[in-house]
């Protein structure tokens, strides 16, 4: 498939599919060159046959016999095939060996030799390329076109194959399996069989059932991967039009686009292992976002602190690269869902539409009782991408997201969240629930089933396969994307070696900078008033972040930079002392507390005293809702022999080693399992 492609300013000119048209072509037309192959070397052979034994009558005498010979062979070889393809290739050999006879003998220009090389040549050539046409035709429509032998090798005897389809690198058939023998599940089950007995590998199968039946469907092959070679993103898909036109992020392993239909996914999980492609396929989707009208982007990254994203952050509305302000984000949203769902109610919206960003001139979307048109100014959609979402889910709890995804359908709002695994010790089983899309990468095991529904996985998807030696390749499942396509591979687009990829986010960066949409105020006021500071400045605490991550201790040279990155540093320090202890001299002990636990005679060693914190800490959640707070401690603090600073600081330490989870309440902590199997 050959792809259009366009010249943008700054913009490289690149091509889809341009760089795999050679192989197309050659894949159409290779099962046709062997007949003209074998003119061709009739002509060489008669040639060349001329130089040795021209008007020798020996040789004569030995190429006759040979000729006859050759075309006995042919015919007794042929005792096992069709009667008609037995006759047509002993006519052939017979030809080919009598024209090449004479032209060793008299010369291959003498008498009428052209002529009978270059029109019987072309005609026996022809008569092969026929006849190889109509034996896939009679193959595509023949209900007995089975190879049977194939399902008998697997262990599937009895089953019938028709309406075999043979396309360029894809072969597609029907199955029915025997009534009351075998089940489509049977089918999956073998299905590393059948790739063993085509030796192809296991995701070049894949099997559709027929939702009709459990014993009929269909089952594709495609033996060559297309996808080894990466394909550059080739620009803009819809520049300057409305998020509701689905979003183009690669090529499927026939050719076709990948899109994300991103109003009808709502909400998206993003999983795969290291070094399986997943910023890749990020970094696509948000090449893309920048260049549409309507659509307002929050991105929280407190794992790498943005390190990926850097180039695109300045068409970002909020970029919240450290834990206080990604958790900040996740109350901002929580907050915003109700005022936009509001919004739209007021305006007549059942849910978000393109007609919603626009400023409402629309009688029919008025806010105003008299039904004349309000004219108040559109509402975005909103896009909050959680990336490396796994540290946030351990500071702030696992079911962190599920009221967002659960409520943010009709509001105008989708989610984005992106990790590794999404096993139930770290995403909730109802959030699970209620993130309907996801784009699994490579994985490992068996972790594809968080992501990927059991019925595609029976399909033949497996992500395992590729684990991160194929990057960028991905399965797609969402909402209007055809189902037939869950379980076909395919692969996101490359942003190119380094440079390229900066070159492309400031083109887009720049170049849409007046076609994104502003945050409208609705969300602004429902943010500010939720999360403050937070909100209000979020453009200059990304800033500090960038200084940081720049320099950790040496200064730019920029006063505001510093400024920023040393602000930065004061307010991460800040965000691990506990309310209550802000005022706290560490460098002085507490006053003793009476407390009727009889206390041991010495001071316990450091060991001793976090041994003893622990079994403190378990039994203090154990009789309460499950949480401990650093205040909890208090009583105990001579018994430990310990400040109050001490066991802040331990909490800490357990938090960081997954044995507390923090909570969204500073100093107050969550039991995890771990600890109170402990």
């Amino acid at each position: 498939m050959v792809r259009n492609t366009q010249q943008q300013d700054g913009l490289p000119a690149v091509t889809s599919y341009g760089s795999t048209f050679k192989a197309w072509a050659w894949h159409v037309t290779k099962p046709f060159v062997p007949p003209w192959a074998v003119a061709g070397v009739t002509g060489l052979a008669g040639g060349g046959a001329n130089l040795l034994w021209q008007g020798s009558p020996w040789a004569g005498v030995g190429l006759t016999l040979g000729s006859v010979a050759l075309t006995g062979a042919t015919w007794a070889a042929g005792v096992k095939t069709g009667r008609q393809r037995r006759l047509h290739s002993a006519i052939t050999v017979a030809a080919a060996s009598a024209w090449t006879t004479a032209a060793a003998i008299s010369g291959p220009l003498s008498g009428p030799l052209p002529d009978l090389y270059l029109m019987g040549g072309a005609v026996l050539a022809l008569s092969w390329n026929i006849r190889r046409v109509l034996a896939a035709g009679m193959a595509e429509t023949s209900g007995e076109s089975a190879d049977k032998g194939l399902m008998e090798k697997v262990g599937l005897a009895r089953t019938l194959l028709k309406n075999v389809k043979v396309e360029p690198n894809k072969v597609t058939a029907s199955y029915e399996l025997p009534a009351g023998e075998l089940t489509n599940d049977d089918l999956g089950k073998a299905r590393d069989r059948i790739a063993s007995a085509l030796d192809v590998p296991t995701t070049a199968i894949r099997i559709q059932h027929d939702p009709d039946s459990a014993r009929r469907g269909r089952i594709v092959i495609v033996p060559e991967d297309m996808l080894k070679t990466p394909t550059i993103w080739p620009g803009p898909y819809a520049p300057g039009e409305s998020v509701e036109v689905p979003l183009r992020i690669g090529v499927y392993d026939d050719g076709a686009d990948l899109v994300l239909p991103l109003l009808a996914a709502i909400h998206v999980l993003v999983m795969g292992m290291t070094g399986s492609g997943k910023t890749e396929g990020a970094l696509d989707l948000l090449l893309e976002l920048f260049t549409r009208r309507d659509v307002v982007v929050w991105l929280a990254d407190a794992a790498k602190s943005g390190q990926d994203f850097q180039p695109l952050l300045p068409a970002m509305d909020w970029a919240a690269l450290d834990t206080p302000s990604a958790a900040a984000m996740v109350a901002a949203v929580q907050a915003v869902i109700p005022a936009r769902t509001a919004w739209l109610r007021d305006h007549g919206y059942r849910a978000w539409e393109a007609a919603a960003a626009r400023r409402q001139t629309n009688p029919a979307h008025s806010c105003r009782k008299d039904g004349r048109a309000c004219g108040c100014d559109g509402m975005a959609y909103l896009l909050a991408w959680f990336e490396e979402a796994a540290k946030l889910l351990r500071e702030l709890g696992d079911d962190v997201f599920t009221g967002i995804a659960q409520e943010a359908r009709s509001a105008g709002v989708s989610l984005v969240v992106s990790m590794q695994r999404a096993s139930g010790y770290q995403l909730s089983t109802d959030t699970r629930a209620s993130l309907p899309a996801a784009m699994c990468f490579g994985v490992k095991g068996d972790d594809a089933s968080f992501a990927l529904p059991e019925e595609v996985l029976d399909a033949g998807a497996d992500p395992a396969a590729w684990g991160n030696k194929r990057k960028g390749y991905v399965y797609l499942v969402s909402a209007e994307v055809d189902e037939d396509l869950h379980a076909t591979p395919a692969r996101t687009f490359w942003t190119g070696p380094s440079g390229e990829y900066e070159r492309m986010a400031e083109y887009v960066v720049k170049q849409f900078a007046n076609v994104r949409a502003a945050l409208d105020a609705v969300t602004a006021g429902a943010a500010e008033k939720a999360v403050g500071e937070f909100f209000t400045r979020r453009r200059e605490r990304a800033l500090g972040n960038q200084a940081a991550s720049t320099s950790a201790s040496e200064p730019t040279g920029d006063p505001l930079l510093d400024g920023l990155a040393e602000q930065e540093s004061a307010q991460a320090v800040a965000a691990l002392v506990d309310e209550e202890d802000q005022e706290l001299d560490v460098t002085t002990d507490l006053d003793p507390v009476e407390t009727d636990i009889a206390l041991p005679a010495a001071k316990p060693s450091p060991e001793e005293a976090r041994e003893l914190l622990e079994d403190m800490v378990a039994m203090l959640a154990g009789v309460g809702p499950g949480t401990v707070a650093v205040k909890d401690l208090g009583p105990y603090l001579e018994q430990l022999g310990r400040d109050r600073s001490w066991v802040s600081k331990q909490m800490s330490r357990m938090a960081s080693e997954g044995r507390l989870a923090p909570t969204a309440e500073q100093g107050v902590y969550r039991l995890v399992p771990v600890l109170a199997a402990a």
